[in-house]
């Protein structure tokens, strides 16, 4: 497994030998920030495509293929459209709050796409709470869309972000128990540590009974974090126009498309990361030939193919299943999901005490 720390330590070698270190520090920072901010939109742009994709599949049509090739040139398309498109100002709106809350949103998503371990040496915030870092970061968008919700003076808008409040906010807790689970069994929340103590098998397979009922209860949890169906109230179309982002337009309608994609891209590589193996390839004891031919595949490479692995079920089960009503969404969480987290949670305690994990 081909550690990228070396091609890290390479450069930050080149830059003290030009600059002081403090300035070399300085532009090490600057370039992670313009990779992270590439990677993101690239990232965003293929998800887009494949969300097109997939709900083409599952209706029986195409999707895009018109502009460019495959309809690949469709996304170009729509960049440069919502770029040029006129942010409309909202009369009798809070200007400062309405123009403030889809940077809240989009710095959320920012800070916790930077806390994914993509490959062995490629991690920018890898600390040993990154676990409390990344649910930190990750619940800083809900302030964004409270923000949004109350400050464009419409009655849709304020209900869909009250809907998405009380939405997020119970569901982080089935997020929080679900990864907890697996911190009982690794007794570490470093992500890369995480990552390492699967290389010789995914906690998915290792975890025993426990990480698998972590696993479904994230996946559930996780969708409904992030406003997709059938968790998708705060945005009914039927029922809100488009939610939280309903007076939103131009660029700023953008930011909150491009961060509700980028969640799900995000939510899933956590997954992929704790309960899947992260970069780690897949082994298999005493197959050592076959092992050793899955070392040969780069670690990014399972990575991403394990995150859009993920991310193809859960758009799976949006465009399967109808939308739930609110009722019935805090019920799935407060009266089962919560008590399966708490009870998942105590066994996997108990399976870690006595040794009962692979």
């Amino acid at each position: 497994m081909f550690d990228f720390s070396v091609v890290t330590n390479w450069i930050h070698g080149l830059l003290v030998s030009v600059m002081p270190l403090g300035l070399a520090s300085f532009v090490e920072c600057v370039l992670i920030g313009i990779c992270i901010m590439l990677m993101y939109a690239v990232i965003a742009m293929i998800m887009i495509f494949m969300e097109r994709k997939v709900c083409a599949s599952f209706q029986c049509r195409l999707g895009p293929n018109r502009v460019g090739p495959w309809g690949l040139c469709q996304l170009f398309a729509d960049v440069i459209k919502m770029l040029i498109k006129e942010i409309i100002v909202i009369r009798h709106s809070d200007r400062f709050l309405y123009n403030l809350a889809p940077y809240i949103v989009i710095l959320g998503s920012i800070l916790a796409f930077a806390c994914i371990p993509i490959n062995k040496g490629i991690e920018v915030l890898d600390f040993n709470v990154g676990i409390f870092f990344f649910m930190a970061a990750s619940s800083i968008g809900v302030v964004g869309i409270l923000l949004a919700g109350w400050s464009s003076n419409n009655k849709y808008s304020l209900i869909g972000a009250m809907r998405s409040g009380a939405q997020m906010i119970s569901y982080e807790l089935s997020v929080g128990l679900s990864i907890m689970t697996i911190v009982v069994l690794t007794d570490t929340m470093q992500f890369s540590e995480i990552v390492e103590r699967q290389a010789d098998g995914w906690f998915i397979f290792k975890g025993h009974i426990p990480a698998l009922i972590a696993f479904v209860t994230y996946l559930i949890a996780g969708n409904a974090e992030v406003n997709r169906g059938p968790f998708d109230l705060p945005e009914a179309e039927s029922e809100l126009t488009a939610g939280y982002h309903t007076e939103y337009s131009g660029m700023h309608f953008g930011l909150f498309y491009l961060a509700e994609f980028m969640n799900l891209f995000i939510v899933s590589s956590i997954a992929a990361t704790v309960f899947l193996g992260g970069w780690m390839p897949l082994h298999i004891a005493g197959w050592n030939g076959f092992n050793q031919i899955m070392d040969y595949i780069p670690g990014f490479v399972w990575f991403f193919g394990k995150a859009f692995f993920v991310v193809w079920l859960l758009m799976w089960i949006k465009w399967t299943f109808p939308r739930l009503r609110v009722d019935q969404i805090l019920h799935l969480e407060w009266k089962i999901l919560v008590p399966i987290g708490l009870a998942n949670l105590l066994l996997m305690t108990v399976c870690v005490v006595f040794g009962w994990h692979f």
